[in-house]
């Protein structure tokens, strides 16, 4: 049994803040932030709205876009790293909310390699026989975690959530290969205490090379090249690093997405709704060979590779 994605959803608060708004909050400029991450404008969720309301419109659109039933949902597995609470986790809190009534349910917190996490831990449990139909959910409200004072940080991040439902596919089709990996001794570069703290020289040279390398070794675990690549689907957190990882794989700038324009950096979050939009543009088609690659605080990444289509 192969295990894909069969739906995608995706939820983007209202509220827009841009760079200009930022020069009026800090010493800042629209420029330099265009410059130096690829980001132009982010969303911002009101404070009546929390990482599980966006999960849920995500969850509930991914749903909708699948062809199958609440009923149908075996797993929820939620990404995240600012959940409205402690506990009950936000899947649990959408299990109730969509009707999932015969689903088990986690959070996993593997910041924003989270969603690539997800993934991973669906397929074994698809390709086992143990689950037939999963809802991943990568979901973050950063903005209640963001030091608005602080102009390294709070030019970056943004709110919203994506999901996808997995379920068995044909058989040439579905995720390929995956890795996951984690240096917790670069734990002290990326971090919360009350808010996001960040150490931005070392996790740029981190991601640089952890992207890159973690995009062709699964080209090499499917038994793939750089030629078969259709599409990559980075982690939307800067676009110097994105850029990197394109050229580690010799694409063509119209074969990356580059959502980061107008979400910013979303953490768990940011691939899902890149998927999401780029399938809504139609630069997705059925049989493409798409490589997903991010990165997180940990440190953590993750990536897999996958052929498109069910």
């Amino acid at each position: 049994m192969h295990a894909g994605i069969i739906g995608v959803g995706k939820y983007a608060p209202e509220k827009v803040l841009t760079n200009k708004d930022l020069e009026t909050m800090m010493d800042t400029s629209d420029e330099w932030i265009k410059t130096m991450t690829g980001i132009e404008e982010r969303r911002i969720a009101s404070d009546d709205v929390d990482t599980s309301d966006m999960a849920y419109e995500a969850a509930k659109n991914a749903i909708n876009n699948s062809g199958i039933t609440p009923e149908d949902i075996d797993m929820i597995l939620v990404a995240t790293v600012t959940p409205d609470r402690p506990f009950p986790t936000i899947s649990c809190m959408l299990q109730e909310k969509l009707g999932c009534k015969k689903a088990s349910a986690m959070d996993l917190s593997a910041a924003c390699a989270g969603f690539m996490y997800g993934l991973a831990t669906a397929k074994q449990f698809i390709e086992s026989g143990a689950y037939k139909h999963i809802l991943i959910v990568g979901a973050e409200k950063l903005s209640k975690i963001t030091d608005w004072k602080d102009r390294n940080t709070a030019v970056l991040f943004g709110d919203g959530a994506g999901a996808v439902v997995m379920g068995p596919v044909s058989d040439d089709r579905g995720i390929l290969s995956f890795e996951l990996g984690a240096d917790g001794t670069g734990g002290s570069h990326l971090y919360q205490d009350e808010f996001i703290i960040m150490n931005g020289r070392e996790v740029f040279k981190f991601a640089v090379r952890q992207m890159g390398e973690s995009s062709v070794n699964v080209l090499e675990k499917a038994g793939l090249s750089k030629d078969d690549v259709d599409f990559l689907i980075p982690h939307q957190a800067n676009i110097r690093i994105m850029e990197a990882a394109r050229q580690r794989l010799d694409l063509p700038d119209e074969k990356m997405a580059k959502t980061i324009r107008k979400y910013g950096n979303t953490s768990s979050a940011s691939i899902p709704m890149a998927l999401a939009d780029e399938l809504e543009a139609g630069k997705i088609k059925d049989d493409d060979i798409i490589v997903m690659v991010g990165f997180g605080g940990g440190l953590t990444w993750g990536a897999v590779a996958l052929k498109w289509g069910r």
